[in-house]
């Protein structure tokens, strides 16, 4: 995957990251998963041990949401240093010059991380019950991440937290709609509903946005890490919640409202055994959010794929799940659903 100069550059780097001048660089293969991002897998050897890490840098194209490969690793040091089960962060590198874009190293964690196959393979993830709860444990303690007094140093990039995040959610997903001029009625309208119905906040805390099935990884015991944080930051801890539980998430199991592997009453319960507080209400709309933002993603995804910066079947075929979503907010937002 490349050339022999920007191999041995990556080698010193890694080399001197782990103070192993003799650690040799064995393999380097592409990741599958990881719809925006460019994940590659390297195996080295320092003596007579072979270490595995990811390698995780920029696709050709991305989308304006994404935080930098940088800011997702400070993110994970964060989550790390909190004691959430995240991969081990090795270390960032800057410089363009040792394989042309800035990456994030961090250690290969094993097991599975496809969320269709996780719904459906009932043998992964040992108990599904007990899988739920610890999920909700670990969202726990992400929520346990505050910016009360200010940002930690290394986090200062987030800001302070916004004081009405559902409409700066709102105003985000309508930029993002302009960004790539979509012109979406439904998602107009349910972005309308949204403004109408938004809930304060009465704590912001550091949120994954995109803690889900499909996001963690898991072996046939158990849990082993929660991946992908290119879009935390500040906001409503039930924005997590409502992520995790909104039906475009379950993968064919609707009657499984906790990400398509358990009912919702054992995610909630991890939760809550953690310290967490789950307002239902709350929840609902969130889960109503998470159709729209995934809808606009969804778009976002499809313009990569028509804009011929980065041609790929996956994401244009993403892109036509727009219709499904919008159908989907169209009902949750009628007067008579809502008020159900």
């Amino acid at each position: 995957m490349l050339d022999a100069e920007p191999r041995a550059a990556l080698r010193d780097w890694i080399a001197a990251r782990l103070g192993a001048p003799d650690l040799a660089l064995a393999e380097i293969s592409p990741l599958s998963g990881g719809a925006i991002q460019e994940n590659w897998r390297l195996r080295c050897v320092i003596g007579d041990r072979a270490r595995d890490f990811v390698l995780r840098k920029d696709a050709a194209a991305t989308i304006a949401s994404s935080r930098t490969r940088e800011q997702e690793f400070r993110l994970i040091e964060a989550a790390h240093r909190a004691g959430v089960r995240v991969p081990e962060p090795v270390g960032f590198c800057a410089d363009a010059g040792v394989i042309g874009a800035p990456f994030a190293l961090m250690g290969l964690v094993p097991g599975v991380g496809l969320g269709p196959r996780i719904v459906k393979e009932a043998g992964l993830g040992g108990d599904r019950t007990r899988l739920a709860e610890e999920l909700g444990r670990q969202l726990a303690r992400i929520h346990t991440i505050l910016p009360t007094g200010g940002a930690p140093p290394d986090l200062a990039f987030l800001g302070g937290p916004d004081p009405d995040p559902a409409r700066a959610e709102i105003r985000a997903l309508r930029a993002s709609l302009d960004g790539i001029g979509a012109t979406r009625p439904a998602i107009e309208w349910g972005l309308r509903w949204a403004e109408r119905h938004a809930l304060p906040c009465p704590a912001p805390a550091l949120v994954h946005r995109d803690f889900r099935t499909g996001n963690y990884m898991v072996d046939a015991d158990g849990l082993t890490a929660i991946l992908d944080w290119e879009f935390a930051g500040w906001g409503d801890p039930a924005q997590d919640l409502g992520w995790f539980c909104a039906a475009c998430w379950r993968f064919g199991r609707p009657d499984l409202e906790a990400g398509g592997i358990a009912p919702r009453a054992a995610f909630y319960q991890g939760y809550r055994q953690a310290g967490g507080t789950v307002d239902p209400a709350r929840v609902a709309y969130w889960e109503v959010m998470a159709h729209l933002r995934w809808a606009v993603i969804a778009l976002e995804q499809g313009f990569r794929h028509v804009s011929g910066r980065e041609t790929s079947l996956e994401l244009a075929l993403t892109g036509r799940m727009a219709a499904e979503l919008e159908r989907a907010v169209l009902r949750m937002t009628a007067p008579d659903a809502w008020s159900a």
